[in-house]
């Protein structure tokens, strides 16, 4: 976590272990926690995909949701970089 960015891996998770999984990253995030990267893939759909941009996208924590050049990634920004 030295680098400000937390990637955790939750594809083959069904939602709910998804949303734990998330929720108990984004309790730890410090104020040294600049991004968290979340793999959630898209060769099996897009179910995790959709259930996270949707519930995260008004989390306190969260500034903004980035979707990337891949299809199975979304960053969720915590703070700006100085």
């Amino acid at each position: 976590m030295g680098s400000g960015i937390i990637e955790i891996d939750v594809h083959g998770m069904n939602q709910f272990q998804a949303k734990t999984r998330i929720d108990a990253v984004l309790k730890r995030a410090n104020q040294g926690t600049y991004m968290i990267r979340i793999i959630h893939g898209y060769h099996s759909g897009t179910t995790l995909r959709d259930m996270i941009r949707k519930t995260y996208r008004s989390h306190p924590k969260i500034l903004r949701i980035e979707i990337g050049m891949n299809q199975g990634i979304t960053e969720f920004i915590l703070r700006t970089l100085v």
